[in-house]
């Protein structure tokens, strides 16, 4: 399956302020892995006083090469893009270390209510002590000395995920919404397909320049980029589509077909996101289920209903 060209070539610096953008430092986090890439991103922005996006999981060495990167400049502002626990936990001891007040769209929560015997794949990777100073709702500003962060809300990756565009630059923290590396994974119940397919229309409508991604490197042409992360998600579900056409049922059965050349470790995610899937065309009426759909029901196509 065609998707976004993915750039793979990024040196994270682990530790070390990295100039991305003027007024703009990244400072990545030693933290790699198959979700993570090489790292979380947190970004310093501004000079004399500043905000910092995404502070990252609660990490010594990591706290320390902020701190030593910050050099004594007044933090006002931590913005957290989203609750899980690679992002958001370090804002409290920054906070704590700062005085600065945290911003955020709002507390953990899941995209809907867990099923009867549902249990949340995701659980341990939310940060459910988060609680925001500010909660800031769409369009909400904070603003410095010399800068201004607006909240764009684009949940689908968590409920609760927000993008922050820095004022009169064209510069957008694209978090896990919209990364180069790789697609944001969509994990129910934390996560919604139809929700991340309506904040990439969202994020379409705007005309940034330049995207500054919470993994990887940036995304330095957002609408080709977004269009194909569109594209590639529609050729998803046309496989998943083509999956129960051709006789799969359940679940497992078509990632072995559909993620044969992905990575095993993230055959767990893939199968969530075929789950996605399935819950957005269960809703559109072109796919049907026995009860709430979950990982491990029967798929059918609905006559005349899957196009």
């Amino acid at each position: 399956m065609q998707g976004p060209d993915f750039d793979l070539d990024f040196n994270p610096a682990h530790g070390e302020a990295v100039t991305v953008a003027d007024g703009v430092q990244r400072i990545t986090v030693n933290n790699p892995g198959p979700f993570t890439f090489h790292g979380t991103n947190t970004y310093i922005v501004g000079r004399r006083s500043v905000a910092v996006i995404d502070p990252g999981p609660e990490d010594d060495a990591h706290f320390r090469a902020l701190m030593a990167a910050l050099d004594g400049r007044e933090v006002t502002h931590i913005a957290v893009s989203h609750t899980h626990r690679d992002h958001s936990p370090l804002a409290r001891r920054l906070k704590a270390a700062t005085g600065a007040m945290i911003v955020a769209e709002g507390p953990h929560r899941a995209a809907r209510p867990l099923h009867a015997g549902e249990t949340n794949p995701f659980a341990e990777s939310s940060d459910m002590d988060f609680a925001p100073d500010i909660a800031l709702p769409e369009g909400g500003r904070v603003d410095g000395d010399g800068w201004s962060l607006t909240a764009v809300m684009t949940p689908g990756h968590t409920a609760n995920h927000a993008v922050f565009a820095l004022g009169g630059t064209g510069i957008l923290f694209s978090a896990d919404h919209v990364m180069a590396w790789a697609t944001s994974i969509v994990a129910p119940p934390d996560g919604a397909m139809a929700d991340y397919m309506a904040s990439l229309e969202k994020l379409l409508q705007r005309d940034d320049r330049l995207y500054l991604p919470g993994h990887g490197g940036p995304v330095t042409e957002p609408g080709s980029f977004l269009r194909a992360l569109r594209a590639h998600r529609k050729m998803r579900e046309r496989s998943v589509l083509e999956r129960i056409r051709s006789g799969d049922r359940k679940i497992p059965d078509m990632v072995k077909v559909i993620y044969a050349s992905t990575d095993p470790r993230l055959h767990g995610a893939a199968a969530l996101s075929v789950l996605a899937h399935l819950e957005d065309l269960v809703e559109q009426g072109r796919v049907e289920t026995d009860g709430p759909p979950s990982l491990f029901g029967d798929y059918r196509l609905v006559p005349g209903g899957a196009g």
